[in-house]
């Protein structure tokens, strides 16, 4: 099949050419695009780019803080501008991609996250470099949703599983390595270098994209939901806010109370609205639909856990332990490398079509869990030793790349093949809400009991540690933050534990399985319920 001839029959999705997504179709021998493994390697580039900018700047903050002598305030600013923008226009850059086509836009995102990229790269003051960051983060959120459509749309469902595999690796892989990159970076070069580097792997995917990916749009060429798109984009934006600056303001700050509530009730309006118009641009209808809900319920579990144990482990990698920034990253580098291993062996894919998409979830979250728990029973003391902690990282990472890619599947197989950007948005704020939750959530059971057991008035580690008055006292603050992260990483595992039961009982219920039962084979698995998605 030519590209001309892929792009044609993309143009029938959703249509006659629906079942070629085999997205909750009992249809199951579709051609796929002869190309799709190299438009894979393209589109899995420029991911890995967006996500290692998540984290690259943690890491050049003392720079950043000397030579644009930014603020406190500032380098909050630089690093979550980015994040906060992207996860607020993902629902809306997903719906766009739908509607303007998935090509099209993805080549967009790319031309401004490189234009970002080098803006930000040349910045000379706090406010440009925040400002850059901001335009990175709308390519990001094109980015992010348009590589997953695209890779439902070139890959029919005997190959699906193993592509979304690898798309959630590439995931895990830049979400670990964006410190260590930064690290490497800024032992050799100035601070700007982390950002010019983008610029040409964007060029580099953008002539790729232009020249492989088929173009594909919702045929059916609904209006576009402008309110709709405001606002999700106002709701979203002001949660996460709220979720980024809840550590540093105090969850019970006006800031925080007044964001999370004005977000909350902005996010009821857009729920509300779409209800009620003809073409939303999200379809309330799929949240009636079992299989998708366990899957999102999962999605934002596996992120809780990931992102919350992360946050707390850097930190007592570095206050209790001593270690350096790139060397603390290096010691988390395990959990990442651990998933690339599985998914790229295509262990992953495999487990899903061995044992069906609810127990493979039920399998992964388990894993997950249990290496949380090792790193609370093992890997929380303040002896040095760093063994346990290394168990858990690499059980933690073995759940996420047996669970991640079922997940994912499950959510884009529980929306029609035309809304297959809404169905990456809603993949990416998931993992963006669950993320920012688990530091939250988690964050703040270690400070309650690190509160608890430390006399001293300061709540934060680092201000504990610096007013102790004796080599004892330090060692009993250490001690207390290591009780607190042994108890917040209990928590964490129980969450993942009992939801990861929760979101596999109701995929179960959804495709029909009777309890005890698996579900053998993914072309089985996509027509066991007879057509998921909404009637």
């Amino acid at each position: 099949m030519s590209t001309s001839q892929g792009e044609s029959q993309s143009q029938g999705l959703g249509h006659s050419h629906s079942h070629s997504q085999g997205l909750g179709h009992s249809h199951s021998h579709s051609q796929s695009h002869p190309q799709r493994w190299l438009i894979l390697g393209v589109i899995l580039l420029a991911t890995l780019t967006v996500l290692l900018d998540n984290t690259v700047l943690n890491v050049a903050i003392p720079s950043l803080t000397e030579e644009l002598d930014a603020s406190t305030a500032d380098i909050q600013w630089m690093i979550n501008a980015y994040s906060l923008v992207q996860s607020g226009l993902l629902l809306t850059a997903g719906s766009a991609a739908d509607r303007y086509g998935r090509k099209k836009m993805l080549a967009t995102g790319l031309v401004l996250f490189g234009v970002g990229s080098v803006t930000a790269g040349l910045a000379q003051s706090a406010t440009q470099l925040i400002a850059a960051r901001a335009g990175m983060g709308v390519g990001g959120a094109l980015l992010m949703t348009t590589t997953l459509a695209v890779v439902v749309q070139i890959f029919d469902e005997t190959e699906r599983v193993k592509a979304i595999g690898l798309w959630s690796t590439v995931n895990s892989l830049g979400f670990a390595a964006g410190p260590l990159l930064g690290g490497v970076m800024l032992e050799h070069f100035w601070w700007g270098a982390i950002f010019l580097i983008n610029l040409p792997v964007a060029v580099l995917a953008l002539v790729a994209v232009l020249k492989l990916v088929p173009e594909s749009k919702n045929p059916q060429g609904d209006r576009p939901d402008l309110l709709g798109a405001v606002l999700s984009t106002i709701g979203m934006t002001a949660v996460v806010y709220a979720i980024i600056s809840g550590p540093e303001h105090g969850w019970t700050s006006l800031q925080v109370l007044g964001s999370g509530a004005v977000g909350i009730a902005v996010l009821a309006a857009f729920v509300r609205w779409e209800l009620s118009i003809e073409h939303p641009m999200l379809d309330m209808h799929f949240f009636r639909n079992e299989r998708f809900i366990g899957a999102v319920a999962g999605a934002v579990l596996v992120a809780f856990g990931m992102g919350g144990s992360l946050f707390l482990l850097t930190q007592h990698l570095q206050f209790v332990l001593g270690y350096e920034p790139l060397e603390a990253g290096l010691r988390t580098a395990p959990m990442a490398l651990s998933v690339v291993a599985l998914n790229l062996t295509g262990v992953g894919a495999r487990i899903v079509v061995k044992l069906g998409t609810p127990a493979t979830i039920a399998l992964g979250m388990t894993m997950l869990s249990a290496g949380l728990a090792a790193i609370a029973l093992f890997g929380g003391g303040t002896d040095g030793g760093y063994g346990g902690m290394l168990l858990g990282l690499v059980v933690m990472g073995a759940g996420i790349a047996v669970a991640m890619p079922a997940m994912a599947n499950a959510i884009m197989s529980a929306i029609p093949p035309e809304k297959a950007g809404v169905g990456a948005g809603v993949n990416g704020t998931l993992s963006e809400f669950g993320l920012g939750l688990g530091v939250a959530v988690l964050g703040a059971v270690l400070n309650s009991r690190f509160a608890a057991l430390v006399s001293v008035a300061a709540a934060s580690l680092p201000a504990a540690l610096a007013s102790a008055e004796s080599a004892d006292e330090r060692a009993r603050i250490t001690d207390a933050f290591a009780s607190g992260l042994e108890t917040s990483q209990l928590v964490g595992a129980a969450a993942v534990l009992l939801g990861g039961l929760l979101a596999a009982a109701l995929l179960r219920r959804a495709m029909g399985v009777p309890p005890g039962c698996s579900v053998l084979g993914e072309g089985r698995l996509r027509g066991d319920d007879g057509g998921v998605g909404p009637a």
